[in-house]
């Protein structure tokens, strides 16, 4: 049986075909999302179809999440973002206990149960701070590429805090810390920090322990990972594509 799993992010979005069979992933890509997401579904569901040589009457189930999981007539169902991430992560390493899940738009914190099933979870879809927006906002600021952050955060040689948890307030104090000649390793470590010390609060509510995963696209950002375990006095787990593991998990609850 072949299923389909998408995750329309609100940066990116993402495919996985998966087959329970053979309990495999036969398809995986993601493209930036488009101004017109349907675009970007549109061109990644040909593109997986025309690789496995499938047609769609292959294709026993689709099932969307995400930030616009609404928005695909052709999915069968749609999920929240929080079952897709346990189901992906469960399948990825069924050791995990707690995931951290931070996107362009929120952050969630997901407590899984011994059969990896979602036993609590919090999220925080209010505010920038904690989220995928908050490295944009300091990429932009410094001229660089949100990609570039983790590699110059590393060559830090200076701990400061940002007082600001607030990424309107807060942008402003980068532009003051610019201005002050304070080292861009500098300002994106104590960006991470501040992102990290964001996230250990909001998992304040739960009952969340060991082994720890940190999902989704803003993952692979290693020094972010770094300051999150350093808060949680506890090593990360990160998937080898943490972009596509709510995909992941869509297609795996596909299974009709």
């Amino acid at each position: 049986m072949i299923t389909l799993g998408i995750d329309i992010g609100s940066r990116n979005t993402k495919l996985i075909i998966f087959d329970h069979e053979k309990q495999s992933i036969l398809f995986q890509e993601w493209v930036a999302t488009n101004i017109d997401p349907t675009k970007s579904i549109e061109h990644l569901y040909a593109k997986a179809l025309h690789s496995l040589r499938l047609s769609e009457k292959d294709i026993a189930a689709k099932v969307a999440t995400g930030y616009g999981r609404k928005i695909w007539p052709l999915a069968d169902k749609v999920i929240s973002e929080i079952s897709a991430h346990a189901a992906g992560i469960a399948w990825l390493n069924p050791e995990v206990r707690t995931i951290i899940d931070i996107g362009g738009q929120d952050s969630k914190v997901i407590v899984l149960d011994e059969q990896g099933k979602v036993f609590d979870f919090a999220m925080n879809d209010k505010c920038a701070a904690g989220t995928g927006r908050f490295l944009e906002m300091t990429a932009m600021r410094l001229g660089i590429e949100v990609s570039q952050l983790s590699g110059l955060a590393e060559e830090a040689d200076s701990e400061i805090k940002l007082n600001n948890t607030c990424v309107v307030f807060a942008e402003t104090e980068i532009i003051s810390l610019m201005a002050s000649k304070v080292s861009a390793e500098n300002i994106v470590r104590a960006v991470h920090c501040s992102i990290a010390k964001r996230i250990f609060s909001q998992m304040s509510a739960l009952t969340h322990g060991a082994p720890y995963s940190f999902t989704g696209g803003v993952a692979q950002n290693q020094d972010l990972a770094h300051c999150i375990s350093i808060e949680l006095g506890s090593s990360l787990w990160i998937p080898p594509e943490p972009e596509i593991t709510a995909a992941l998990g869509a297609a795996i609850l596909a299974k009709p």
